[in-house]
């Protein structure tokens, strides 16, 4: 079986920087996404395409194919007032933020007394990515995967929707849990 779209596709990698850093590795847990709907970076996805299971190969995404060049226009000035709820406020630190286009990441570039500088560039905008990877498993998608453009577990209790554990909708999500209240899961 090869990668197209609507497949669920489980790899390894180990991400680094032009100068050889690394700067991610998927451990002893892969990546596992569904193709073809903008789960990953756009490059790495279109690295992948055609590829079959125990496949490895080496491929630089430029950063345009990544997270996108870095844009001055996302870094802004805020009042330290904005900050009042926040102990103790160190470069570094990230928050979301609301913007006309929906919430962001955005991370503290810059503190003096009065102002707090942000910034809601990814952290890898404008870098050039080299991934190593090695292709796991291979599996058609289930037709609600396809219908809710991301990868359902197949396990027991609710850890989590969009992130790690992925989003699965069964009977033992409580109306407490990401999965009860996510409108991807209850089928809106």
């Amino acid at each position: 079986m090869t990668i197209t779209k609507n497949k669920i596709v489980s790899f390894d990698y180990t991400l680094r920087d032009t100068n050889d850093e690394v700067l991610d590795i998927s451990g002893t847990d892969p990546m596992v996404y569904l193709h073809g709907h903008e789960n990953i970076i756009s490059g790495l996805e279109k690295a992948l395409e055609g590829k079959k299971a125990g496949d490895s190969f080496k491929v630089q995404i430029p950063a345009a194919e990544a997270y996108g060049e870095w844009d001055g226009n996302l870094n802004t000035t805020v009042l330290r007032s904005s900050f009042d709820g926040v102990k103790e406020l160190a470069e570094g630190m990230q928050f979301e933020a609301q913007f006309p286009g929906g919430n962001q990441i955005v991370t503290v570039t810059k503190i003096t007394e009065n102002e707090v500088t942000v910034d809601g560039n990814h952290p890898l905008a404008g870098m050039d990515l080299n991934f190593d990877v090695v292709i796991r498993e291979i599996r058609d998608a289930t037709e609600e995967e396809i219908a809710h453009g991301h990868l359902h577990h197949e396990h027991e209790g609710c850890t989590g929707c969009h992130g790690d554990d992925g989003c699965h909708a069964d009977d033992n999500c409580d109306s407490d849990s990401c999965c009860a209240n996510d409108d991807c899961c209850r089928g809106k």
